[in-house]
């Protein structure tokens, strides 16, 4: 057997068997510390307690402006995060809900009928299909059919990381999104960490170390990923904590786009682009990351990777774009100021 396969077998046995809910956790690592926005909240009372019971995520990936949309859950579980988003994108959406433990998949395909009836949905929009997130083209997953891709500390699980990017920037449309949240670290884990079911289990062995995670991307053609939010991660057990050394770790939830007009850094074409407010859930600002918060109606001079986000992707819609890039006025300043609109910053 290879080391990747005996990654996946930790893996299954431990979320499959090893573990029947978050109380038997032995870390704070796969804990949610992110705010839940109260429409999320809503819909989450309305999602069976057995399926809540077994969330493991670390974040809260769902981006905005879902509607209508087809959307790539990567190891989805007990489908908290898939059936929290079937709702999001309606009926004339659908979900697609991956993940490798039976065990797991099981409870999310036996709510699947009343989720539906709760929604208010004539049949489910949501399908659950077992594999492996490295190869999603054997689950039927086809190039370029999915506007989102979501997954909550789940990438760090794959023995595979470079196959699974590959994988999930195959899939998108031209302007989709890759919205996730995992673990980071801020090195390389030793590899033996591996060998232990728990650091692997509850997502320390294989977090990713950040600059690795930039230069895969970079070389998928991903130019310009931002960072929406960022804490350190809480492991709260002495002995986890003795074997992982001085490593720090951090949840991260991640938004990328396929976008073939992104540079490898930010560039000035003396754009501006204004939020209109247009999203009912969003009416006074929008976020874009952790340092782009755009006011509605109010004008932001921004990069040009910022200006292709939110001009190129479904967000268009929701922005008023001023300037192409049609004239080069070198590097974007992050600390210049605008006489006609607040200053944006760059990654």
């Amino acid at each position: 057997m290879s080391e990747h396969d005996k990654t996946r077998v930790a893996v299954r046995e431990y979320y499959g068997a090893a573990i029947g809910g978050a109380r038997d956790l032995a870390t704070k690592a796969c804990c949610c510390r992110d705010a839940i926005p109260l429409r999320h909240r809503a819909i989450l009372a309305e999602i069976d307690p057995e399926i809540l019971d077994r969330f493991y995520g670390c974040g809260s990936p769902i981006p905005p402006c879902l509607e209508g949309c087809t959307v790539l859950d990567l190891g989805c579980g007990a489908g908290r995060d898939a059936y929290l988003v079937s709702r999001l994108v309606g009926p004339r959406g659908r979900v697609i809900g991956v993940d490798m433990t039976a065990e797991q998949l099981a409870v999310a395909r036996r709510h699947q009928a009343a989720q539906a009836e709760r929604f208010g949905f004539a049949r489910s929009n949501v399908d659950f299909r077992e594999g492996r997130f490295e190869d999603l083209a054997a689950l039927g997953v086809a190039d370029a059919s999915v506007d989102v891709v979501i997954s909550n500390c789940a990438i760090n699980l794959s023995p595979s990381k470079a196959d699974v990017f590959a994988e999930i920037f195959r899939v998108l449309k031209s302007g989709g999104e890759l919205y996730f949240s995992d673990v980071f670290a801020d090195r390389r884990p030793p590899l033996d960490l591996a060998d232990d079911p728990v650091l692997l289990g509850e997502c320390l062995a294989g977090a990713m170390y950040v600059e690795d995670f930039r230069r895969l991307l970079h070389g998928l053609g991903c130019l310009d990923y931002r960072v929406i939010s960022r804490a350190a991660t809480v492991i709260d057990n002495p002995a986890v904590e003795a074997r992982v050394g001085g490593i720090g770790f951090a949840a991260m939830t991640i938004r990328a786009f396929k976008l073939s007009s992104l540079e490898d850094i930010c560039e000035d074409y003396g754009q501006v682009a204004v939020y209109l407010g247009t999203d009912p859930e969003l009416s006074h600002s929008f976020a874009l990351d952790d340092h782009h918060l755009f006011e509605a109606g109010k004008p932001m001079l921004v990069c040009g990777n910022t200006a292709a986000m939110v001009s190129e992707t479904r967000y268009a819609r929701h922005f008023h774009l001023i300037g192409d890039r049609s004239r080069h006025f070198g590097r974007f300043d992050c600390a210049a100021a605008a006489s006609t609109a607040a200053a944006g910053s760059c990654c």
